[in-house]
């Protein structure tokens, strides 16, 4: 229980690294030097990504088509209405750059190791939580800054450049791809040291994290944010995962889904990916801005996994009961 309580130690690792922006961020040339190593270590992460992935796996789960579109639905389509809606209701509850930063949020795609772990843990489908949580990630490679331009055009904003989106293909896609095509080679590597590169695939969100915030920093971010804002922004984000935890639930079940697939839909249709949000942001915003538009996503990644990992055991519990009586017949 106290374990679930506690932040994680990558948590932990965001908030030096914040703190270290604050103190000493990086400028001139030696932002230039962090914005390089950033670019390189992200399309490293994904390279890795493409490696770990065996297709195999993933060609169980697609034909399960029902669950893949209510999660994709859920990711895409749900998420966004329940930003717009907050926004619309209390449009004054937050700065307009915070504002921007939950509309990225909601336009996200959902995470893939934490989506594919907890569906484990609570006993789900994990194969079509694979295909779901990588489908996503892909997808949301062209659907999110579409999605971010629209809604941001529609709430009045300049949006963003949607030219953007062969950059993040670039530096996003391309490297999934290679590793994809070279895991017959490296494949074996990469699951036999997956617990040393897990500290690569960390380490690149650290140091995009580390140029983002410099360069907020440098622009007066701290000047901008109060803890009042802090705080409802935790509110915030936890009423939206509420939200969706709810309604995933809820839709589940209305569908006739077993509870396995139940599983499978609430983690992989509640989750928003800390790995792929950080990398667009930083290519969609300007450095001073995606420093601040990034702010709420770090805290909706923490809540989902104290809430998620509460949830699965929840689940574990629940369909481990049911089995019960099935494995004494």
């Amino acid at each position: 229980m106290l374990s679930r309580l506690l932040p994680d130690p990558f948590l932990l690792a965001l908030v030096c690294v914040v703190t270290l922006a604050a103190l000493l961020p990086a400028s001139g040339s030696a932002a230039a030097a962090v914005d390089v190593a950033a670019n390189i270590a992200i399309g490293l992460l994904f390279f890795l990504q493409g490696a770990r992935l065996a297709r195999e796996t993933v060609i169980g789960g697609i034909t399960h088509w029902r669950l893949h579109v209510l999660v994709l639905s859920c990711t895409f389509v749900l998420f966004p209405l329940l930003g717009v809606a907050l926004h619309k209701l209390m449009p004054g509850l937050l700065s307009e750059p915070l504002w921007v930063g939950v509309i990225f949020l909601c336009a996200l795609p959902s995470t893939v190791q934490s989506s594919i772990a907890f569906t484990s843990i609570g006993k789900g489908n994990i194969p079509a939580a694979i295909c779901s949580a990588t489908a996503s990630n892909l997808l949301g490679i062209f659907i999110t800054p579409v999605l971010v331009g629209l809604l941001l055009s529609a709430q009045g904003d300049t949006g963003v450049d949607l030219g953007q989106i062969g950059k993040i293909v670039m530096q996003l896609l391309l490297p999934f791809i290679a590793g994809q095509i070279l895991r017959p080679r490296v494949g074996s590597f990469v699951q036999k040291h997956k617990k040393i590169l897990s500290m690569t695939d960390r380490g690149s969100i650290l140091l995009v994290v580390y140029s983002a915030f410099s360069a907020a920093v440098v622009n007066g971010i701290w000047q901008r944010l109060s803890g009042h804002d802090l705080l409802v922004l935790l509110v915030l984000d936890s009423v939206l995962l509420a939200l969706v935890l709810t309604i995933t639930t809820l839709a589940a079940r209305t569908f006739g889904f077993g509870k396995p697939d139940e599983v499978t839909i609430v983690f992989c249709g509640s989750k928003k990916t800390l790995a792929s949000g950080v990398p667009m942001a930083n290519v969609l915003f300007p450095g001073a801005e995606a420093g601040i538009v990034i702010l709420p996503l770090m805290i909706f990644h923490q809540i989902q996994l104290m809430v998620c990992a509460a949830l699965a055991q929840r689940y574990a519990r629940l369909i481990g009961k049911a089995e019960a009586p099935d494995a004494a017949t």
